[in-house]
């Protein structure tokens, strides 16, 4: 795959010095630490290696990616590895897509309280899920939930909302059958949205005093005026929608790829970076259709912050499993699932490979570029440093066109 023209690198890295300069005081330790880490990532700065090939001798060097989750250039092969992990987990049943979102009140406030209320709409969210799916009225079987969390709106605003992939089914809870859904529809999108209204405002009641308060938002601080204020909410309606059924298991991985390890923006929607500001594509979902591909121009100061404001805190988990696919007891649940459902249980490759010889080089997984040959490992270098050896020039190739 070809190198985006603009990444969110380059812009960190022409604009990002006088940024900080300019907002001293006022950045957090974690956000200085991912503006590094995605301007140093696959550069000399984190070392690298060398890579030859056994066939042609092509050679070339490889720097290393800084691998940090807000990375837009690292969440490919990140996604890949989960995805591998994940794929013995899944069910030959309809899966749907889940989502519950925190109104706007409420995520002004989190944006200054990310590790409490991003926590809660976890929790509050899954215990939503499960209670309804639980309830004989509805579906009355144990279900499993993967949930994945996005704080981000398409322009880079601050949109925090919880995106749950779920099988179309449970187990009873006497563990001796399958409960499937009804076709095509899984749980009342309106009885989710009140009971998930209901229990977020008792816990973010609860967590009043961890919570702080700023500008504005100072005179919440106060217990009095933080449960007027929540009063409203009590009375409107939470956004939370299902959408159809995925086709099948392959389909339900092409979706998770695409929203597991998603980073605030990707660089291929990035279009220039001059004196204007940064221009890029979003999208506008209260348009119809076409009209809702659209361009927007921030300065290059407004856009640096945006992207920076998704900065989760230091091991904040944006990916959680709950019900059936809680870690203790998924491998069981997912064993038991299968036989209720008459499937084979799924084999595990990985456990039938065999170690390479340590003395043997190591081998790239993409071939040479040049001939498809195998890739080979021959040196390796430490960050800051340089390799020592240096990749010929490629032979320059006369093609006469003698058409």
């Amino acid at each position: 795959m070809s190198r985006p023209s603009l990444e969110v690198a380059d812009i960190f890295r022409g604009h990002g010095p006088a940024w900080r300069r300019a907002n001293a005081g006022h950045v957090s330790l974690g956000q200085l630490k991912v503006m590094s880490a995605i301007e140093n990532c696959r550069t000399a700065a984190l070392g690298g290696h060398v890579a030859r090939c056994e066939e042609c001798a092509h050679s070339q060097i490889s720097y290393n990616s800084c691998r940090n989750r807000h990375c837009p250039k690292c969440q490919g092969a990140a996604a890949k590895d989960w995805l591998a992990a994940r794929e013995a987990d899944l069910l030959p049943v309809p899966y749907y897509h889940v989502v519950f979102t925190l109104p706007a009140a409420i995520a002004d406030i989190a944006y200054q309280n990310k590790a409490v209320i991003y926590d809660i709409l976890f929790k509050a969210s899954a215990e939503t899920l499960t209670t309804i799916a639980a309830d004989p009225k509805h579906l009355g079987a144990r279900v499993g939930i993967t949930s994945v969390l996005h704080t981000w709106g398409s322009a880079l605003t601050h949109h925090p909302h919880v995106h749950m992939i779920v099988p179309g089914g449970g187990i009873s809870p006497d563990g001796e059958r399958w409960v499937a859904c009804r076709p095509g529809f899984f749980l009342p999108v309106r009885v989710l949205s009140r009971l998930f209204r209901r229990l977020f405002l008792e816990r973010l009641l609860a967590a009043h005093l961890r919570l702080k308060f700023f500008g504005s938002h100072a005179a919440l601080a106060d217990p009095q005026a933080f449960a007027t204020y929540l009063a409203p909410l009590r009375r409107t309606e939470w956004v939370v929608y299902a959408k159809r059924p995925f086709g099948g298991p392959q389909a339900v991985l092409a979706y998770l790829s695409r929203y597991t390890h998603r980073v605030a923006i990707s660089n291929s929607r990035l279009i220039a970076c001059d004196r204007t500001g940064v221009t890029f594509r979003w999208k506008d979902y209260r348009a119809d259709g076409h009209e809702r591909q659209k361009t927007m121009t921030l300065t290059t100061g407004e856009f640096i912050r945006r992207f920076l404001s998704h900065v989760l805190p230091t091991g904040f988990h944006r990916i959680r499993h709950y019900g059936l696919l809680a870690s203790g007891t998924r491998a069981d649940n997912i064993d038991r699932a299968r036989r209720l459902l008459a499937v084979p249980k799924a084999h595990n490759d990985t456990a039938s490979t065999t170690c390479a010889d340590a003395s043997e080089p190591q081998t790239l997984l993409h071939p040479c570029p040049c001939c498809g040959g195998r890739m080979i490992v021959i040196e390796t270098f430490e960050r800051g440093s340089s390799p020592r050896y240096r990749p010929a020039a490629s032979p320059i190739v006369i093609r006469i066109d003698t058409s």
